[in-house]
């Protein structure tokens, strides 16, 4: 046998072999797309599950995200988000702060 021979060239184990890595190949990319999709799905899980007000948005927005990243990343946030109980804290916040102002201005 030679340096530049290459061994199972042109034996059925190089056929095997191929085989063997196309089938790996195929299934590697066929993951990388499942888990792909299941992430971009994250969203629209997420209101169904809650029973989100807004699923129409959601969903337009995360496959609105397929094209433009940056709308999944909003989907996601509005998904995430319970926008009434935010709303209510930040006004409650904002309340105090107006009130410690007022104690302190006097």
């Amino acid at each position: 046998m030679s340096l530049l021979s290459v061994p199972f060239v042109g034996t059925g184990a190089d056929t095997a072999l191929h085989i063997v890595s196309a089938v790996m190949l195929i299934t590697t990319i066929g993951a990388a797309i499942y888990g792909f999709w299941r992430i971009h799905e994250l969203p629209i899980n997420k209101a169904h599950r809650h029973d989100h007000h807004q699923l129409g948005l959601i969903t337009t927005l995360t496959w609105i995200g397929f094209v433009w990243h940056w709308v999944w990343v909003i989907a996601v946030i509005i998904a995430f988000v319970d926008m009434e109980k935010a709303i209510v804290r930040f006004r409650d916040i904002w309340l105090d702060n107006k009130g410690n102002e007022e104690d302190t201005a006097c």
